[in-house]
């Protein structure tokens, strides 16, 4: 097992960021020999970015952890508010909208939400897991 790193990329409230976050996941996925875990991450990372890109008027951060084969993937965005997943997936069928977070905690093996108030910037960080083991 390797030894355990984070990634932070900081992006600005526009939505070519998530094209930028998806290619760097993957880059970095890539270079520390996750590249399995990539397409799968990077559909998660999307939709966490986009949901912070859209529904939030500041910045946005995409964070990227691996520790004892547990790779995170997270966006910070400046709204403290919890994300407010769907009650019914099923009904998502013909929506427009309003499907990533079901997709993503689908594709995820453990997902959550944290204010970040304790780190003076505020917001939320809204993460999933997904188990290499």
């Amino acid at each position: 097992m390797s030894d355990p790193w984070e990634y932070s990329l900081s992006i600005p409230n526009d939505p070519r960021a998530v094209t930028v976050c998806r290619r760097t996941l993957r880059l970095i996925l890539t270079l520390h020999g996750l590249i399995r875990l990539a397409d799968t991450a990077e559909l998660i990372a999307s939709e966490l970015v986009s949901n912070a890109v859209l529904h939030t008027k500041g910045p946005a951060a995409l964070r990227v952890c691996w520790a004892g084969g547990v790779l995170q993937i997270g966006a910070w965005d400046t709204d403290p508010e919890p994300p407010e997943p769907p009650d019914h997936p099923d009904e998502l069928t013909e929506a427009e909208n309003g499907r990533g977070l079901t997709l993503t905690r689908a594709c995820a093996d453990v997902w959550g939400w944290q204010p970040m108030s304790n780190q003076g910037s505020g917001g939320k960080l809204v993460w999933c897991d997904l188990l290499t083991a």
